[in-house]
């Protein structure tokens, strides 16, 4: 549904809403019949609001197609990421609050670690801590190019973004340096269009000089780009759906793509507890709430099953302070499946649940993928469930006469 539709609907009253997204919920059986890590994790009270409201899977982007963390998350906030496109790379240098100009393209990069035949060992570099990526960050904030001034700013452990200011107007579509897997050489940045052939030579030119900066070195030796992408200009989220918004999250990626739309992004500590504290200290003065918490979906990426469910446990464990806040409506999700199994992302559907009047459970008594396949809502594209919210918080109008 288009989103100038959906504004004229969105009157501006209404209930407050909650979104807490458990970053890479959605999961698979470590053995065959076995649980997901969300059916094994003992989650009480996620399974209580299971049980008093409604349930469903979503497709983040659509069957079949495995989400990056910026589609998922957009989809979540009501945007189609079919039709809303971009790149990691702006999400990121909003995260940490860069100044993004007029023209500049922004990369989200990351440290990683090639072996001798120059192909890449750990596309993380072993998550190196942030007191040796900032150094490395810093050594290649000095790279120096012809045609574009260049920043680098470390983000968290080993990401950090690279932002181009161009001489002269520089297109945005040029595809990843990250092979996807390790084992591959990195990919050269190759454009899309013409519009974009400068950028990528622009890139290839940076990638060359970093790797002369990194030499010598037996970890984090080198660095992968990804999400080139210049800043759009997109309907609001206040605008769209008539509600002041706030978000908490402790990654800038999160805190990112909340600002791309225009919520008013918070940093939090790390953990479940600051979340608590996070929407608390704001209710009054907002009417919507993204609260983000990550562990789920870094447990599922290190392949750790049962430190993903532990993760899951300690995202349920605050769920009644969350509700005790006064939430009119809450929304739990994932913006995306990573299977432990998989050590990656998934195209696996994600389960959801939403509570919240008027009052309508179904057979769901468990928060989990297989009793949300048989839930009220079926299964639905991640960009439905905004809707679904609204209308439970009495937010949407009726359409037609």
């Amino acid at each position: 549904m288009e989103l100038n539709r959906i504004a004229r609907l969105a009157g501006g009253g209404g209930g407050k809403v909650l979104l807490y997204v458990l970053d890479g919920l959605g999961g698979l059986p470590r053995e065959p019949g076995g649980p997901t890590e969300l059916e094994a994790a003992r989650t009480p009270h996620l399974d209580e609001l299971a049980r008093a409201g409604t349930c469903g899977l979503h497709d983040p982007v659509a069957p079949g197609i495995t989400p990056g963390s910026g589609p998922g998350h957009l989809a979540l906030f009501g945007y189609d990421p079919l039709v809303y496109e971009t790149g990691r790379g702006v999400l990121e240098a909003l995260g940490i609050e860069f100044p993004l100009g007029p023209g500049d393209i922004a990369v989200r990069a990351n440290f990683c670690t090639l072996d001798a035949r120059g192909r890449v060992a750990d596309r993380r570099a072993g998550r190196i801590p942030c007191a040796e990526a900032a150094p490395l960050a810093a050594r290649l904030n000095a790279i120096e190019l012809d045609g574009a001034r260049c920043t680098v700013r470390h983000v968290k452990e080993h990401r950090f973004v690279l932002v181009l200011h161009p001489e002269a107007p520089a297109g945005d579509a040029v595809n990843d340096t990250d092979p996807g897997r390790p084992g591959l050489p990195i990919r050269a940045p190759v454009a899309r269009n013409a519009a974009s052939e400068p950028t990528a030579r622009l890139l290839a030119a940076w990638l060359e000089a970093a790797a002369e900066r990194l030499a010598g070195r037996t970890q984090a030796n080198m660095a992968l780009l990804r999400g080139v992408s210049s800043q759009p200009g997109w309907p609001r989220f206040p605008d769209v759906f008539g509600m002041r918004a706030a978000a908490a999250a402790a990654y800038p990626m999160y805190r990112g793509v909340a600002r791309l739309v225009g919520m008013d992004a918070r940093t939090v500590p790390a953990g479940a507890p600051p979340l608590v504290d996070a929407l608390k200290a704001r209710f009054a003065d907002y009417d919507f709430f993204f609260l983000h918490f990550k562990p789920p979906d870094k447990a599922g990426e290190d392949g750790d099953f049962d430190r993903k469910v532990a993760a899951i446990e300690e995202a349920d464990a605050i769920v009644p302070d969350l509700v005790d806040a006064g939430p009119d409506v809450i929304l739990v999700t994932g913006d995306h499946s990573t299977p432990s199994v998989m050590s990656s992302h998934s195209w696996h559907p994600v389960p959801f649940l939403l509570h919240g009047p008027p009052a309508r459970s179904d057979d769901a008594t468990t928060f989990g993928e297989t009793a949300c396949r048989a839930g009220a809502h079926g299964r639905v594209r991640g960009c439905d469930l905004m809707r679904l919210a609204m209308a439970s918080a009495g937010r949407l109008a009726k359409f037609g006469a």
